[in-house]
């Protein structure tokens, strides 16, 4: 564990543990809590993706979800078909990985450490709470759900944030608490948005520059760092998923009072 990898071994895992696997030649990463005894509770978008937008454009840039399917086109004997399956749903842990390396989301890491790790997805400022919170969590939205995935707002490495720190980001406004969506959103803002590149003209500077507004984008939009965000229990979460799927803004007003 450290800087450079956050890859670890499948019998240092511990339950509670909030892992992902790199897809499509790390272009994203699927994320989900280990359970225990081999399995995993994580969120899919649904019609067989983990990840995805709900356009055409998904055929060509994400995979399908977890592979339950040997080569010989037989199902795992413990998860069976899960292709189908949507929202929130248990693999086991091969499934999950679908060929893929294990790697350890990291929690309470110090703002260099934070900042060194260029790539979102990997890390957070915020605190974990204790295991039996986590699993709590990730038991209770495998049977009730975690509302409707959003691939900027609401998608697989939100809802294990939200397993592990109970935070719930408030404004309908803005990314949720997914690190790699902050990512993506800080790099097109610090090519496009910032004012600073028309102060130099030198790719070097360029350079700099974007590299400067892409740390800073991303270490404020930070679960562990950001002001718009409140502990929220799990069941108050389902209670208002649908109202806040919505754009209902009364709802997220109501949400608000919790804050303090």
């Amino acid at each position: 564990m450290g800087v450079i990898s956050n890859k670890i071994e499948k019998d240092a895992l511990k339950p509670g543990d909030h892992i992902y696997s790199w897809r499509n030649a790390y272009i994203y990463a699927h994320h989900g809590i280990y359970a225990g005894e081999g399995k995993v509770i994580h969120f899919t978008r649904g019609a067989g993706h983990e990840i995805g937008t709900g356009t055409a454009l998904d055929r060509f840039i994400f995979s399908s979800s977890s592979s339950s399917t040997g080569a010989d086109g037989t199902h795992c004997q413990r998860c069976g078909d899960q292709s189908t399956l949507d929202g929130v749903i248990s693999s086991c842990l091969d499934c999950f990985l679908s060929g893929g390396d294990l790697y350890l989301f990291e929690y309470s890491v110090s703002p260099v450490f934070f900042l060194a790790k260029a790539r979102g997805g990997t890390c957070t400022l915020a605190s974990s709470d204790p295991p039996s919170d986590v699993l709590y969590r990730a038991s209770y939205l495998l049977e009730k759900g975690f509302g409707g995935y959003n691939i900027f707002k609401n998608n697989c490495e939100d809802f294990a944030i939200y397993c592990k720190t109970g935070l719930l980001v408030l404004t309908t406004l803005s990314v949720g608490r997914s690190g790699q969506a902050t990512s993506f959103l800080a790099a097109a803002s610090a090519i496009v948005s910032s004012p600073l590149r028309y102060l130099t003209t030198s790719f070097t500077g360029l350079s700099f520059v974007a590299g400067g507004m892409y740390c800073v984008s991303r270490f404020l939009s930070d679960i562990g760092v950001r002001r718009d965000v409140v502990k929220l229990p799990v069941e108050r979460l389902v209670e208002s998923s649908d109202r806040i799927d919505e754009g209902d803004e009364t709802a997220v007003g109501r949400l608000d009072e919790s804050r303090g």
